[in-house]
């Protein structure tokens, strides 16, 4: 279990890092579409189109949706809890254990089984936007059934570093705990 754990963690670092170079292009693409759009203002003229709008969408929910994983791995994630901050790494480590279980799993359980059909069917017929000139549907489907797969993979070596912390074997594997700063929002 602990390799399968060091293997996520590592997976999930590289898709972290793949959705902090997914910036670039959407910062890019973004340029692009505003100077356009501005110049066929000033000249009469229509110089962009909605392929271009929507693949600069699309960059930008991939960072997201890459990214998921890392932003569980490192614990990144928005928390509201005031009083689960102070709390021993012990009981966090059971309260993240139950609340993962509970909530995080059967989340991306349900949302691969609800989003990889659609993203088959969206790619087997090869459906198109409904804007004209739209890219096709089936990529960005994909992608979000995929995101949640990386979200399960990275939520079970969570879990497994969680149950090491609770046996008192946190020293096996690399249980980061954010400081009190971040986790309060």
């Amino acid at each position: 279990m602990l390799a399968y754990q060091r293997w996520a963690d590592r997976f999930s670092e590289f898709t972290g890092k793949l959705a902090q170079w997914v910036v670039i292009p959407t910062v890019i693409v973004g340029f692009v579409n505003v100077v356009l759009r501005y110049t066929g203002q000033n000249i009469g003229r229509r110089l962009t189109n909605n392929s271009i709008i929507e693949l600069q969408l699309w960059l930008y929910a991939s960072i997201f949706l890459i990214g998921f994983a890392y932003v569980l791995k490192h614990q990144i994630n928005v928390r509201v809890d005031f009083w689960y901050v102070h709390q021993p790494v012990s009981r966090k480590a059971w309260i993240d254990f139950v609340g993962h279980w509970i909530a995080l799993v059967p989340f991306c359980v349900i949302g691969i089984w609800a989003s990889f059909p659609q993203a088959w069917q969206s790619i087997r017929v090869w459906e198109q936007s409904a804007d004209a000139d739209g890219l096709p549907q089936g990529p960005i489907k994909a992608l979000l059934a995929l995101s949640f797969l990386l979200l399960l993979i990275q939520a079970i070596a969570e879990q497994i570093k969680l149950y090491a912390v609770i046996r008192g074997r946190g020293h096996l594997v690399h249980y980061e705990e954010a400081d009190e700063h971040t986790r309060i929002e």
